[in-house]
């Protein structure tokens, strides 16, 4: 390990030495446009980054597949460079610099990740690489000032206070006791800021206010203060091993709360792993398949799913689908740019105005889609065990009408 290590930060400074004069070679090669990618194919998340991954590639082939990209009377097709950021946002900033300066990328896609994404943007902003992201959803990106950043999904602050408000609404909108424990990284942070907001705007009250440990590996403790002082709602953000130890060890204690709310759980694929242990959980989603946004590549969510599938043999999360998105972003805006000029290209980005398989995709100033609301799914099981991500909030966009309160683990 200590070698690898001495070999990744003898090939960084061989990048900044080279910083002040960027290879243009790799920005197209023949008919291929060369995009680089720092994702997390080790580490902590290594999941949500294969997921990522997958999700880039399959929108890859697609677009190529359907007549590529049309800039100035040619047509392109994409290719991509990948590189394993480890899960470190150290190592991410080291390997966007080496994308850049060595490997002549002059666009990027974003990794996976807020902690992630916030480590790349500097090195992309110093050098006008227009960056495309599907998966930093922290809204402190979006308050930096950042010219060439633009993310696909909603930000972090408005992932669950869905929740709270739907909470607040079933209790004859009368404020409720919530508990809440987060990961310390920048997207969990920014979702706990959300819930914040959302408590003090309906008139709740936050009764436990917790960290969960580094590793994510143990919430008993705070579940043993939910256990003793019976909040309304329990929520949870700690990506896909945050949301899998929840279920696990709300199982293994039996802990009734009337709402449990949590981020990442189609990416932890809750049912798949617990079975009827998940039923009932709701969890915030940035794309659900059954929501009826369409375009010309992947149809609708349904089609997106059902191609995936066979692609990777899974049902993709939102992950995967905002990733492919960003694929379409960045097609539509080369075209309507016409050129692989960065500033125009970027103007182009800037100007985005279009609707996706994912949702409508439209970038304020700061970077970030406004035009493209949360929705909530609830896992929901049948006798047999079989079970189920059905959409209940918002309303316009429910499937399904939200089980509330959850039954009691005596009463299951």
């Amino acid at each position: 390990m200590k070698i690898k290590n001495i070999i990744i930060t003898f090939v960084s400074a061989i990048a900044i030495l080279f910083s002040t004069s960027v290879v243009s070679f790799a920005k197209v090669v023949g008919d291929k446009i060369i995009l680089g990618a720092a994702i997390s194919l080790t580490g902590k998340y290594s999941s949500n980054g294969v997921h990522t991954q997958n999700g880039y590639n399959m929108a890859v082939d697609r677009i190529n597949e359907m007549g590529g990209v049309k800039v100035g009377g040619k047509t392109y097709k994409f290719d991509i460079i990948y590189y394993d950021d480890e899960s470190n946002p150290k190592r991410a900033a080291q390997l966007a610099e080496r994308l850049i300066s060595q490997d002549g990328v002059e666009f990027m896609l974003g990794p996976y990740s807020s902690g992630l994404t916030k480590a790349i943007a500097p090195v992309t902003e110093k050098y006008g690489v227009p960056m495309v992201e599907a998966n930093g959803a922290s809204r402190s990106l979006f308050t930096k000032g950042y010219k060439y950043l633009f993310a696909v999904l909603a930000p972090a602050n408005l992932y669950l206070d869905v929740a709270i408000e739907t909470a607040v609404a079933l209790n004859g909108g009368k404020g409720v006791r919530i508990a809440q424990a987060f990961e310390q990284d920048a997207f969990s942070q920014d979702v706990r800021l959300g819930i914040l907001d959302a408590a003090e705007r309906t008139g709740s009250k936050i009764i436990i206010d917790d960290k969960l440990p580094k590793e994510l590996n143990d919430m008993a403790a705070t579940l043993a203060k939910v256990k003793a002082v019976k909040p309304d709602v329990l929520v949870v953000s700690g990506h896909t091993k945050g949301a899998l130890t929840a279920i696990r060890q709300i199982a293994e204690m039996k802990v009734d709360v009337p709402m449990l709310a949590m981020t990442h759980c189609d990416a932890a694929k809750l049912s798949k792993q617990h079975g009827k242990n998940s039923q009932y959980a709701l969890c915030a989603s940035q794309w659900h398949k059954t929501l009826t946004y369409k375009d010309d590549f992947f149809k609708d969510g349904m089609t997106y799913a059902a191609d995936f599938e066979k692609l990777f043999g899974y049902d993709p999360p939102y992950q995967s689908a905002e990733s492919s998105a960003a694929l379409l972003v960045f097609k539509d805006a080369f075209e309507r740019a016409n050129t692989f000029d960065q500033k125009k290209v970027r103007d182009a980005l800037a100007a985005t105005n279009m609707q996706t398989f994912y949702g409508n995709i439209k970038f304020a100033e700061g970077g970030q889609n406004v035009d493209k609301p949360m929705v909530l799914f609830q896992v929901m099981c049948d006798d047999a065990g079989k079970c189920e991500n059905k959409v209940v909030a918002p309303l316009k966009w429910a499937s399904a009408e939200l089980i509330h309160p959850i039954p009691k683990w005596s009463e299951r």
